[in-house]
């Protein structure tokens, strides 16, 4: 199963914006369980994961941010 979660075209600050709050939203979600998990493993990996997410939107917003255009974004979520 597939949710398309965005399609659209936004100007470089919505996109921003938009993708910012998605990257922020799936943070939240591993802080929330590394609160709740107390296996070491477990938190590191998912510690791990919290970086790869900030600098990925750290390089997205160098590399977006002055865009005179607008951005062509599609998310989707595969269900399988």
């Amino acid at each position: 199963m597939q949710l398309q979660l965005i399609k659209g075209e936004f100007n470089a600050n919505d996109a921003l914006t938009l993708v910012t709050q998605m990257v922020q939203l799936k943070i939240q979600f591993h802080v929330n369980q590394i609160n709740i998990q107390s296996n070491e493993e477990d938190i590191k990996r998912r510690e791990g994961k919290i970086k790869q997410l900030q600098k990925a939107l750290f390089d997205l917003r160098n590399s977006i941010q002055n865009q005179p255009k607008n951005l062509k974004i599609e998310a989707f979520i595969n269900i399988e």
